[in-house]
């Protein structure tokens, strides 16, 4: 039992041993420096000769001394990561990354990459981190898709002070980042805004003609109203006065109900979804956004960062029933994987926009509008 236990034991050590060897790597220096230093150390015991003796001592002394100090550069060093508050996929915005030295001797040459769900950009290269110290440094930070991110992995790593091996030590944060759909323009969704812009503006100029009663004519109150004829009759200038209509709100569906074969194209619906919301409330549309699971308006319930924030997380739900448009006094747009099945619910075939013709235009940069007016 004694002899097995002293066998895990060398076994753990062992292993530790590797693992550790194993976060440093040997570059094309050090290979040759331990090459020439081989080579003199069979020289020195080959020819007895106390010269060689002292450089090949020199030469392993050089070697050691640069794995303690590469070893201890590393030591000590941790990192914090401040980002902005919105992030939308594949867009580049711009954080901070601070690094805190807590020993007592500083650390030279240190270079900061990150994991592939990081968002860090680029490598950061700090020159010199003083002892006890706190260093900023600007930071590229972009997310290849939206989504929650957590426990993102960095790397610190540095060749300092020879150059023979390029040390690695790990780092990971524990924070949770929720990054929204990409609101850049894609193929086909500048089409599909400029069809709704349009529709919008002539919705918006038909509203308010419905004929409420004549009044007398108020002081200061513009002509462009004034009824001549009901004038002519009373011999007072009158006043034609129009019923005010509730203000009118776009309606944007996304459809949740995805069959396994479209589950590839759900992200680009997403992404379209939100460029449409980002952009309508930009311009100060009022805009409805529903799913089978989410009802908020903009900006009476909420802002358009809710609504990229339900976005960033939303997954397909299969089998979802679909629902039915409103009012017919609403300008509306669905998005579905299956129009037919909307169609059947009661919206217009021209007013729903189908995965397929999405990914078509993805597909094609040159293709043309995407849908919303001719699709079925």
């Amino acid at each position: 039992m004694a002899e097995s236990r002293i066998i895990a034991r060398l076994w753990r050590r062992w292993k530790a041993a590797f693992q550790e060897s194993v976060r440093q790597q040997i570059t094309i220096s050090g290979v040759v420096f331990t090459a020439l230093m081989t080579l003199v150390g069979i020289a020195a015991f080959a020819s007895a000769n106390n010269l060689l003796f002292l450089l090949f001592a020199a030469l392993l002394s050089t070697m050691l001394i640069s794995g303690l100090v590469s070893r201890l550069g590393l030591a000590g060093l941790e990192l914090g990561l401040h980002l902005p508050e919105h992030i939308a996929a594949r867009r580049r915005v711009f954080g901070r990354v601070a690094v805190r030295n807590s020993k007592l001797t500083p650390s030279f040459s240190i270079h900061l990459r990150g994991g592939a769900s990081s968002g860090l950009a680029s490598e950061i290269y700090f020159p010199v981190l003083a002892a006890r110290s706190r260093t900023e440094e600007p930071a590229e930070i972009e997310f290849a898709h939206r989504g929650i991110f957590k426990d993102n992995e960095f790397e610190f790593h540095s060749r300092f002070p020879f150059g023979f091996t390029e040390r690695h030590a790990s780092v990971r944060l524990e924070r949770e980042v929720i990054v929204y759909p990409s609101i850049e323009p894609q193929p086909g969704f500048e089409q599909l805004l400029e069809t709704l812009a349009g529709d919008i503006e002539v919705w918006h100029r038909g509203r308010g003609h419905d004929f409420y009663r004549i009044r007398p004519y108020e002081l200061n109150e513009s002509a462009r109203h004034v009824d001549w004829k009901a004038s002519a009759h009373t011999g007072d200038l009158q006043v034609r006065e129009f019923t005010k209509e509730e203000d009118r709100r776009l309606v944007l569906f996304l459809d949740l109900h995805v069959p396994v074969a479209l589950l590839p194209q759900f992200d680009t619906a997403v992404d379209c979804t939100a460029f449409l919301v980002w952009r309508l409330a930009e311009s100060q549309t009022k805009v409805r956004f529903m799913t089978q699971n989410f009802d908020r308006t903009v900006p009476d319930s909420a802002d358009a960062y809710a609504i990229l924030r339900y976005l960033a997380l939303v997954e397909p739900s299969p089998g979802s029933a679909p629902l039915a448009p409103d009012a017919d006094r609403e300008l509306y747009l669905a998005i579905s994987a299956d129009p037919a099945r909307l169609a059947d619910a009661g919206w217009l075939g021209d007013r729903i926009v189908s995965f397929d013709r999405l990914a078509a235009a993805a597909a094609k940069p040159g293709a043309g509008q995407p849908g919303g007016r001719r699709d079925s």
